[in-house]
């Protein structure tokens, strides 16, 4: 029996016991996640959206870890740019605890939210939110929006200075005597 999960844009084939690094996921060490089926098989293949919804993965948080370091360097030939920069993935080391299939198996196992929650004082919850921004002064709406077009661009022809003309070369190289 195993599952095909969907977890950081990436999709796993997983086993109940397995190991493997995901990318970080929001959940404190210890915590047991839920990860989102694609694929369950056992005696039988489901891949059929109403037939996921009875499948439950849980995996448990091991570990929060980093990648090992990529090096990433930029190189333009004959400009003199070279740069060298390095990255480190977080990742989360994972154990899949249980693959279970059918709606009595998937109601008992709780799922984490996706984002942890924070804890609030009863105090701050219940405060009262700060008024809204006044609204903003809408434009005054013209009935006919095209009849304001070209005064605009009479309004913008008449702001700009007006250009001399070119000269022509015979102009420029003043009156000629014929002689």
């Amino acid at each position: 029996m195993y599952a095909i999960v969907k977890t950081g844009g990436k999709q796993y084939r997983v086993e109940r016991g397995q190991r493997l690094l995901v990318e970080r996921l929001p959940a404190e060490e210890g915590a047991n996640v839920t990860l989102e089926p694609i694929l369950y098989r056992s005696e039988e293949a489901v891949f059929d959206k109403a037939g996921l919804e009875s499948v439950q993965v849980t995996a448990k948080v091991l570990a929060h870890v980093r990648g090992e370091k990529l090096r990433v360097f930029k190189f333009k030939p004959k400009r003199g740019y070279k740069r060298r920069t390095g990255h480190r993935q977080d990742l989360t080391q994972i154990e899949v605890t249980e693959i279970a299939h059918g709606k009595a198996k998937a109601k008992a196992a709780k799922p984490v939210a996706a984002t942890p929650v924070p804890d609030e004082p009863a105090a701050t919850a219940a405060a009262p939110k700060p008024a809204d921004k006044p609204a903003a002064k809408a434009k005054p709406a013209t009935a006919n929006p095209a009849a304001d077009k070209p005064a605009a661009k009479a309004k913008r022809a008449a702001a700009k200075p007006a250009r001399p003309k070119a000269l022509s070369a015979k102009a420029k190289e003043g009156p000629s005597d014929g002689s």
